[in-house]
């Protein structure tokens, strides 16, 4: 595998505090969006390279693998557990007596070193190898609430792969799920790691999402709200007809059930829906309404 110099991607030193990296990722992440660049056929692949520096470079731990073991950085722990494992057997007399002989720079190349350790020094381990785990890998998706208000399916990229996966009803906004065997691959016929999605839910909606729940303002003239009458409200789904009882006071709460969002994973199950009366002052008034509105006030005063 060609090593990439992450750092360089990024365009940040290499004793760059985890503020400079987020700073030149989502600069870098904008300038390269493939949807802001529809005819540049490496917009994909310079994305891809930019969010694989910034997985790697915003994680601590991650960093300071790939730090110590460069592009072999997703196998260090594989790594470190065989030298243990070949030191026991050899013993104290027969181990290699200087951790020095296992000192690397991002820069060169691990991989003969971990080779050799799986299968190239002989003895036990050339007969017998050790399996381990592939990597696990993280992704990242995007959607818009009215995306995740229903099943839908997604495809997206991760390290050069396309995956389909089928998102159900009801997301929540950094949920995340894993999916077995998408990962790495394994070592010396290990299974494959899994797949860590993380999911984003933006809203696109004049809804406020609370768990399963949907909330929205909606004005009402005053006329209405004294009279009384009904009023068409919009849901997420579709429009609903509402009757407004006589002197409906400002701020008065209404309870749609099973009008708001879908309940993840249970399928015919949502939350409810809560709308909130906003009585509109009316403007603009002609001198006949100022009439009638004074007539009120005098009426009023006399109670």
């Amino acid at each position: 595998m060609e090593y990439i110099d992450y750092y360089k991607v990024l365009g940040v030193e290499k004793n760059a505090t985890a503020d400079d990296i987020k700073k030149a990722y989502r600069k870098l992440a904008r300038k390269h969006h493939p949807d802001l660049n529809p005819n540049d056929p490496e917009a994909v692949k310079t994305f891809q390279q930019i969010n694989e520096a910034h997985e790697v470079l915003s994680d601590p731990e991650k960093r300071k693998k790939y730090d110590q073991y460069g592009k072999d950085w997703k196998h260090a722990d594989q790594f470190e557990q065989a030298r243990q494992q070949r030191q026991q057997e050899r013993g104290p007399q027969q181990g290699y007596g200087n951790d020095e002989y296992f000192s690397y720079s991002n820069e060169g190349d691990f991989s003969d070193f971990f080779s050799q350790m799986f299968g190239g020094m002989g003895g036990r381990s050339s007969q017998g190898n050790v399996k381990y785990k592939g990597q696990d890998y993280r992704a990242e998706v995007k959607l818009n609430l009215s995306e995740a208000y229903k099943t839908h399916q997604q495809t997206f990229t991760v390290n050069g792969k396309n995956i389909r996966i089928t998102v159900p009803a009801g997301i929540e906004n950094g949920q995340e799920i894993k999916i077995k065997g998408y990962g790495g691959a394994g070592v010396n016929g290990g299974p494959a790691g899994d797949l860590f999605i993380t999911f984003q839910v933006f809203n696109d909606t004049s809804f406020t999402r609370k768990g399963n729940d949907l909330y929205r303002e909606v004005p009402v003239s005053l006329y209405k709200a004294v009279l009384g009458g009904e009023e068409t409200v919009e849901t997420i789904d579709g429009k609903v007809k509402l009757t407004l009882q006589p002197q409906t006071p400002n701020g008065t709460k209404v309870r749609l059930k099973g009008k708001g969002f879908p309940v993840y994973k249970s399928e015919g199950n949502f939350g409810d829906f809560y709308i909130t009366w906003q009585v509109a002052l009316p403007t603009h008034l002609t001198e006949k309404e100022k009439e009638l509105f004074q007539q009120l006030a005098d009426e009023a005063s006399k109670k």
